[in-house]
């Protein structure tokens, strides 16, 4: 870390300590999320104890609208702003391996690395190792028209290494913000505080508001719409990730190769998964537009909007690949889709996907202080 970056983490720590101690002496949203009543619990804010609080915070602007000290107030208090920027930081110290920060800090970059780079790389090696009378032809789903543009083999080395890359590197920046926000590292081996911890993640307990109406986004008035898209992204991609599994225990347990029929159950799960990685990010990209933005952070918004674009052209670029798998459009589709999930794959450690490890880590950390 040069100095100059040093010296603007500092200053950000800086500033949630001062936004801290101020709400803990008024504590008027002590009942909004779990951010307040953990804060409570500390006199004094270090370092870590602002990279749990800010990843423990979902954003749900509650206490903004509510508070007094907010501008125009001369205290300037922006509680998810100052979190926004904290956590985007903690997105950066943790990542593994560093090189790889520098290269997709950068939310435009990163965005054009994995939406355009990648699948113009995968367009240009299928020309050169099958060629365009190949790749341009159109096969039917008896000829195993997958593995004529892309072998399995290739798919299974390719695609298995960059999801072990992923899943390693993200283990290691969650492990390593477990080691400086949590003293009781055995918290991470208490099944209830896990299992709390997860209930709480699955239904997002902490955009329902305070209410259960729904947090304050995108302006003051309660609503469950963020939520919801939110479940339908979440729930999406999950369902897609079943789809791959599912179709994997087809191939080498049942000894039956893609593709598979529309009705049968890999293509349902990816089809309707795919329907849901549609709608939620596109439900999120539209409420970030009208958003009342000043209690956003810039950078933090930049890296939301790289996932979810590459979200939705993920799933754009599969449902046509379903539709048109049998026609001539068939293989261009293919190694578009290829490229972008490629994309989806290296920059998940170092963009908004891993910050579901680091909330996920707080959440754990929140039940076992609440002595769940």
């Amino acid at each position: 870390m040069d100095s100059l970056t040093e010296t603007s983490n500092n200053a950000l720590l800086d500033e949630g300590r001062r936004v801290m101690q101020i709400c803990n002496a008024c504590r008027y949203c002590e009942g909004f999320c779990a951010v307040f009543p953990a804060m409570e619990k500390r006199f004094d804010f270090t370092s870590g104890d602002l990279k749990y609080l800010a990843n423990l915070c979902h954003d749900c602007r509650e206490c903004y609208y509510s508070c007094q000290y907010s501008p125009p107030h001369e205290f300037q208090l922006n509680v998810p702003k100052t979190f926004a920027a904290i956590r985007q930081q903690t997105y950066r110290e943790y990542a593994w391996p560093s090189f790889m920060v520098s290269l997709f800090s950068n939310s435009k970059r990163a965005l054009l690395i994995s939406t355009f780079i990648f699948p113009v790389f995968f367009i240009l090696a299928s020309l050169l190792l099958v060629g365009p009378d190949a790749l341009f032809t159109a096969y039917s789903d008896a000829d195993g028209s997958f593995y004529r543009i892309v072998s399995h083999t290739m798919l299974v080395w390719g695609f298995g290494s960059a999801g072990i890359f992923a899943v390693i590197a993200m283990l290691v920046g969650g492990y390593r913000f477990w080691q400086e926000t949590t003293a009781e590292k055995s918290a991470v081996f208490d099944l209830r505080a896990v299992v709390r911890a997860l209930h709480d993640a699955m239904r997002l307990r902490y955009l329902g508001g305070a209410s259960g109406e729904g947090c304050a986004y995108p302006e003051e008035q309660a609503s469950n719409l963020r939520r919801r898209f939110h479940h339908l992204t979440f729930y999406g991609f999950m369902l897609c990730f079943a789809a791959t599994s599912v179709a994997t225990v087809y191939h080498y347990l049942f000894d039956l190769p893609a593709p598979y029929a529309f009705f049968s159950l890999p293509v349902q799960l990816g089809f309707f998964g795919g329907i849901m990685l549609l709608v939620g990010p596109l439900g999120l990209l539209y409420l970030k537009r009208i958003r009342d933005p000043e209690p956003a952070d810039t950078l933090q918004t930049g890296m939301d909007i790289t996932f979810l674009v590459l979200l939705l052209a993920t799933s754009i670029t599969g449902l046509l690949l379903l539709f048109l798998r049998e026609t001539g459009m068939m293989g261009i589709m293919l190694v578009i889709h290829l490229g972008l999930v490629m994309g989806l794959f290296i920059t998940m450690p170092y963009g908004k996907f891993v910050h579901g490890i680091y909330r996920l880590s707080a959440l754990v950390k929140n039940a076992k202080e609440e002595g769940v």
